[in-house]
C-alpha cells in the first residue's frame, strides 16, 4: 500500500491532535480543512484518495458525483451516524466506512450529566456563586430515585444509559424496533413510553421513519413536566413543537446536545455575532433548556478510538480486506442483501 492521501474536513484542534498521534508511523498524508464538505467545497478533495468527514458534512448526490469524478475512493466517517450521507446513491459508486462505537460511555454519561445539571439547577447555582450569591431560591429540584425513564433506542449507548439510571434507582422502560434479546429490559410501545415516562432519553439513529418522532402529537401524549434528553440526532425532535410544548408547560425541561439545524451553528464561535436561527435562540433563552454543542462524544478516550478506528478502516479498505465497518444501504435489508459480509459490499 503506497501513501494514502486523506482530505480531512471540518477539522478542529482536538481532531488534529488525536489523528496526528494515531497516524504516526503510518503511511498517510492528511490535509486538514476547517471547512465542512459541501457542494461548494468538494473541489478541495481533488487529488486525494479519501475524504474524512463528520456529522455536519453534507455528502449528497452532487458531492458524491464530484468525489467519484475526482477518483476519490473512500468516504471515511469519523462518527457512528450516517444520515448526512446519501448511502443509497453511493452504492456501487464509492465506498463508505464509519466508526460504529467510539465511546458509548462518553455519550451515555453526558446524557446523565445534562439531566442532573438540569433537574438540580447546577448551572444556575454555578453562575450565582460566581457572583457570591448563595441564595437557594429557585433551585429546588427533584429526586431521580423512583422516577420512570423511557429510553428510545437500546444499542450500546442506550443500554449503558439504562445501567446508569438503574444505579440511581430509576424505573426503566424502553422502545426499540429491534429489542435486545435477553437484556431484561421492559420494552413497550412508543405510545406507552410517552405516557408513562417522567424522563425520556433518545439513543437511536435518525431514519426516515423516526424523523420528528417528537412532534406536537407525541408531546400531547406525554406527562405534564416531562424531561426530554437528546444526545443522538437533532431531527428526532421537531424543534418548533418542542418550543410550543415548553411554552404550554407540558415539557418541564429539555437537555439537548443536538439540534436539527445545527450544521451551520455548532462547533463554531458565534459569541460576537447574531445567530439567524430564531428557534435555537428561543430555546437557549428558556430557563429550563440546556444546550451543549454536540459535545457528548468529546472525551480523550472517544477521540483516541475515533482516530484509531477511522485509520484502521482506511487501511483495511486499501489492503482489499474485509471492511468490518463498511456502510451499505442494502446490508440491513435481508431481502436485498445476499452477502455473507466477509468482503466489501461491491
Amino acid at each position: 500500500m503506497g501513501t494514502v492521501r486523506i482530505a480531512f474536513f471540518d477539522a478542529k484542534d482536538y481532531d488534529r491532535n488525536s489523528f496526528v498521534r494515531a497516524s504516526e508511523n503510518l503511511n498517510y498524508e492528511i490535509s486538514y480543512f476547517e471547512t465542512r464538505l459541501t457542494e461548494r467545497t468538494v473541489r478541495l478533495a481533488e487529488g486525494y484518495d479519501v475524504v474524512c468527514v463528520f456529522v455536519n458534512d453534507d455528502i449528497n448526490r452532487a458531492v458524491i458525483d464530484a468525489l467519484v469524478s475526482m477518483n476519490v475512493k473512500l468516504i471515511a466517517l469519523r462518527c457512528a451516524g450516517y444520515n448526512n450521507v446519501d448511502v443509497e446513491y453511493a452504492y456501487q459508486k464509492i465506498h463508505i466506512v464509519r466508526v460504529p462505537a467510539y465511546s458509548p460511555y462518553a455519550v451515555a454519561e453526558h446524557a446523565m450529566a445534562l439531566l442532573l445539571t438540569s433537574i438540580r439547577r447546577i448551572h444556575k447555582a454555578y453562575i450565582r456563586t460566581k457572583d457570591f450569591n448563595f441564595s437557594l431560591n429557585g433551585l429546588t429540584g427533584f429526586d431521580l430515585h423512583g422516577k420512570t425513564v423511557g429510553v428510545v433506542g437500546t444499542g450500546k449507548i442506550g443500554r449503558i444509559f439504562i445501567d446508569i439510571c438503574r444505579g440511581f434507582g430509576m424505573n426503566i422502560i424502553a422502545y426499540d424496533k429491534f429489542p435486545a434479546e435477553g437484556s431484561g429490559i421492559e420494552y413497550v410501545t412508543l405510545d406507552e413510553l410517552w405516557k408513562r415516562s417522567d424522563i425520556i432519553s433518545f439513543h437511536c439513529p435518525l431514519t426516515d421513519e423516526n424523523y420528528h418522532m417528537v412532534d406536537t402529537e407525541s408531546i400531547a401524549k406525554m406527562k405534564k413536566g416531562v424531561v426530554l434528553i437528546n444526545t443522538s440526532r437533532g431531527a428526532l425532535i421537531d424543534a418548533e413543537a418542542l418550543v410550543e410544548g415548553i411554552k404550554q408547560r407540558k415539557v418541564g425541561a429539555a437537555c439537548l446536545d443536538v439540534y436539527e439545524e445545527e450544521s451551520n451553528v455548532f462547533f463554531h464561535d458565534y459569541s460576537n455575532h447574531i445567530v439567524d436561527d430564531d428557534t435555537l435562540a428561543r430555546l437557549i433563552s428558556m430557563p429550563n433548556v440546556i444546550v451543549t454543542s454536540h459535545q457528548a462524544f468529546l472525551t480523550e478516550e472517544a477521540l483516541t478510538n475515533i482516530a484509531d478506528t477511522t485509520l484502521r478502516n482506511v487501511e483495511d479498505f486499501f489492503r482489499d480486506e474485509y471492511c468490518q465497518n463498511e456502510v451499505c444501504y442494502k446490508c440491513p435489508q435481508v431481502d436485498t442483501c445476499r452477502q455473507k459480509h466477509d468482503r466489501k459490499c461491491f
